[in-house]
């Protein structure tokens, strides 16, 4: 298998994590599913930073972000499959 641009821990989980420098936007990346070592590929719609998170699927404003197989927040305006997740439109649920 080639080097993942993408961890994704859980099957559930609805986003996926940049583990590259320098992604750029356009870039086929292959994704791995840590529980159970599959593999999946995914357009990144926009540059994103390395340990950034990426959308598996479109997100709506309101839904639950599940990662490592946990809700860890809630998206704040809508997010398409393939773009970058951060606080400019998630919400932590903790605060």
């Amino acid at each position: 298998m080639s080097k993942p641009h993408l961890l994704v821990h859980e099957k559930k989980d609805t986003v996926g994590v940049v583990v590259v420098e320098g992604l750029k936007a356009g870039t086929d990346m292959l994704c791995v599913v840590t529980h159970d070592n599959s593999d999946f590929r995914l357009a990144a719609k926009m540059d994103i930073p390395i340990g950034h998170k990426v959308a598996l699927k479109d997100i709506k404003k309101g839904d639950t972000i599940w990662k490592y197989g946990q809700d860890i927040g809630k998206a704040i305006a809508d997010i398409a499959k393939g773009e970058h997740l951060h606080v400019h439109n998630v919400k932590t649920k903790r605060w």
